[in-house]
């Protein structure tokens, strides 16, 4: 399989991806896994503009995603793959996309959420998300940027478990 990352970071494509990520990560392809985008041609068309030159992007949906990648479509590609949340990891896995590391990058201040890190607020059903990708065996990373130490995701999740 040639995804090389796996991000969750709620404002997929943005400066710190395009930048950062993509140029450190060296990758070919970003894919947006995320059904309400995919059928959204207008914020596609956005996304599409702040990846960086000369680096493909596919933003479909979690079904077409899984499809695609199952089928080897992207084999000799460098995919770095984002979703908005974990609900979009989990679904992804669900459909039979086999993934060991998620990194959790960015997920803004919403509704109903608390804060476990400067960049990042959670929801019940996020944490609930969350223990689900756990208890799967996925290994849940905190990084911001590619300069940053790895930190293990559930030390920040225990703030709202106990």
């Amino acid at each position: 399989m040639s995804i090389i990352h796996v991000r969750i970071d709620d404002r997929l494509i943005h400066g710190q991806v395009a930048a950062f990520w993509c140029n450190s990560l060296k990758v070919d392809r970003i894919m947006i896994a995320d059904d309400e985008v995919a059928n959204n041609s207008i914020q596609k068309s956005v996304l599409r503009l702040a990846a960086p030159p000369g680096v493909s992007t596919s933003i479909i949906t979690k079904e077409q995603a899984a499809e695609n990648i199952k089928a080897g479509k992207y084999e000799n590609q460098r995919v770095f793959l984002i979703f908005k949340s974990p609900k979009d990891a989990y679904d992804l896995i669900q459909l039979g996309v086999d993934l060991k590391v998620i990194n959790v990058g960015n997920m803004a201040h919403r509704e109903g959420t608390v804060q476990i890190k400067r960049n990042i607020k959670v929801s019940q059903e996020d944490v609930e998300y969350f223990l689900k990708l756990r208890d799967m065996g996925i290994k849940l990373t905190a990084k911001m940027v590619p300069a940053d130490s790895e930190t293990d995701f559930m030390d920040y999740l225990k703030k709202v478990l106990n």
